[in-house]
Formats: structure tokens, C-alpha cells, sequence
């Protein structure tokens, strides 16, 4: 093979490799877990198709106990992987957000936007969106998912991410807070362990690394959607909470307090709070879910979710 196609431009091993000659190696988020009906773990998922030209679809996930006409929370899910590998239907993301339906008695919709390098940012974003309106399109009783017409309560309406998905969770309630959602009370957005950049930070990492690989045509690490301190939306975030978590042995810790002090500190009228788990390294809790400190973290977001039910 030619020295020159085989040039790997990016790689996250043992989970990704891209080369010169656009061949793209993922060993992570492949595997699909199929939908089903009424799952030994007490959950019924689909998968449906947010807009046929793209491809752009999601799974979505009830309690199998649900009553007819019963209304729960909704949680839209973005997750990780630096916008180039990972999907809701892999195991990891697909368990990980089942767990989560089964402890917090929710509707949740998780997002499989276009990664790159086959779908440069922003399409991650714009996917993302997307498929937040297509969600929000249900609160009236209209819409294609039976399941959000029936089961969603759009007054009690929630985002969750991780890692890269903790950004689009930041990106989203911001564009939101702008362009506002139509027949949606967005109460609260969580960000688990998330990607932002810190301006005076040394950006050598894989993380950093990562972000200017999916977004070719980004100005760098002062670009808005990823740094706090740049982001004219910060104040003005279209949720009423935003919880933060960060891991101490996580290498985005400091970024994390960094995303929380700018926005304690921006005049954003919501509340917010950050929580540390010790002695844990990033996104521990996917790869680790049945451990003492995932069950307790999955448990908080359940809680996040829930302790506005009666009001």
C-alpha cells in the first residue's frame, strides 16, 4: 500500500484510527444491540428515523410497566466519543441509558447524530438539534413516535450527556435558551464529565487533539462551542438547573470547574451544581456501570430528574 494513503491523520487506541486516504477503523460503538419489546432489564426500546435524507435516527426507550396514557419525564441522551465513534446502540450506550430509564421511571429518546470524519462538524451539532425540535415536534399530541405522543411529559424535560455529548448537552440548552423550543419546559441539563476547552490551558491532549479533527474548519480553542469563556449564549441557557459531574483522576477535571465557575459567574439565573466523584478516571461509569460510584452517580441523575416531579 501506497506510504502515503496509509498516513494515519488521528487516532484514540484502541478505539479509533483514521488514515490520509479517508479509511476510517472504529473498534468502538459498532456492536448494535437490537430494539425489543419488554427487555429482561424491564425496558422496550425502538429505533426510529428522525429524517430519511440523512440517516439521522435515534432509540427510543419506556418502562415496560407503563400504563396506557401514563405521562413520565423526558430525557433526551447525547453521548460521547469526541464526534467521531459511538452510538446509542452499542452496549455501552445502550445499557448505560436503559439503566438509567429503569432507575428514573422515564421516557428517553438517545440521539445517533453523523460522526466524523465522514460528517465533519458542525453536522454533529446540527444533527443534534435536530433531533431536539423533531422530539419537542410531540408535545401537542402530534407528531410520527407513539410513544412521545402517549408517554412524554414535554413540562418536565431533560438533556444528559457525556464527554462530547456533555458539549452538544451545553450547546443545545444554549441554543435553546436563544432560538427557544417550542411546547417544552426544559428544567435541567446534565453534563457528565464534559468537553470544554480552557483557554489558558496547554492543548496536547487526545481530547484537544480530537476536537480539531471532527471540526476542520474550527477557529481553535477559543471557538464558542467549546470554550465557556467565549460562549455569548452562557447567560442565557434555556434550562432552569445544570448539574456538572467530573471525576478526580479525569484529565477534563479542571475543565469541568472551569465550565462551572463561568457559568456561576455569567448571570444566568438558573442553578447549578457540581459534583466530584473521587478516585475515578473518565467516563468510568460506562465502562465500570455496575461499580459502588456508577450505581451512586446514576442514582443522582435519576434524582436530577425526578426531585421536580411534584412541582
Amino acid at each position: 500500500m501506497d506510504s502515503g494513503t496509509s498516513e494515519v491523520v488521528h487516532e484514540f487506541l484502541p478505539y479509533f484510527r483514521a488514515y490520509k486516504d479517508g479509511r476510517v477503523e472504529r473498534n468502538f460503538g459498532t456492536d448494535i444491540v437490537p430494539p425489543s419489546i419488554n427487555s429482561q432489564s424491564g425496558i422496550s426500546t425502538k429505533d426510529v428515523e428522525i429524517v430519511k435524507e440523512t440517516g439521522l435516527s435515534a432509540r427510543v426507550y419506556i418502562p415496560s410497566t407503563i400504563s396506557p396514557g401514563q405521562k413520565l419525564p423526558i430525557l433526551v441522551y447525547y453521548h460521547g466519543g469526541g464526534f467521531f465513534m459511538g452510538s446509542p446502540f452499542c452496549p455501552t450506550y445502550h445499557n448505560h441509558v436503559a439503566a438509567l430509564v429503569a432507575e428514573a421511571n422515564i421516557v428517553a429518546i438517545s440521539v445517533d447524530y453523523r460522526l466524523a470524519p465522514e460528517h465533519p462538524v458542525p453536522i454533529g451539532y446540527e444533527d443534534s438539534w435536530i433531533a431536539l425540535q423533531w422530539v419537542a415536534s410531540h408535545h401537542n399530541g402530534q407528531g410520527p413516535e407513539a410513544w412521545l405522543r402517549e408517554h412524554g411529559d414535554f413540562q418536565r424535560f431533560f438533556l444528559i450527556g457525556d464527554s462530547i455529548g456533555g458539549n452538544i448537552v451545553h450547546n443545545m440548552a444554549a441554543q435553546a435558551g436563544v432560538e427557544g423550543l417550542q411546547g417544552v419546559k426544559l428544567l435541567g441539563a446534565c453534563l457528565v464529565q464534559p468537553y470544554v476547552s480552557k483557554t489558558e490551558s496547554v492543548h496536547t491532549g487526545v481530547e484537544d487533539k480530537s476536537w480539531l479533527f471532527s471540526c476542520p474548519t474550527t477557529s481553535g480553542f477559543d471557538d464558542p462551542r467549546i470554550n465557556p469563556a467565549e460562549d455569548s449564549r452562557l447567560s442565557r441557557l434555556g434550562c432552569s438547573k445544570v448539574l456538572i459531574f467530573i471525576a478526580e483522576k479525569d484529565d477534563m477535571r479542571e475543565r469541568g470547574l472551569f465550565y462551572y465557575e463561568k457559568l456561576r459567574k455569567s448571570g444566568w439565573k438558573g442553578e447549578v451544581k457540581i459534583v466530584e466523584t473521587e478516585g475515578e478516571d473518565h467516563v468510568f461509569h460506562l465502562f465500570n456501570p455496575n461499580c459502588e460510584k456508577a450505581q451512586a452517580l446514576l442514582k443522582m441523575l435519576a434524582s436530577f430528574i425526578n426531585q421536580d416531579k411534584a412541582s
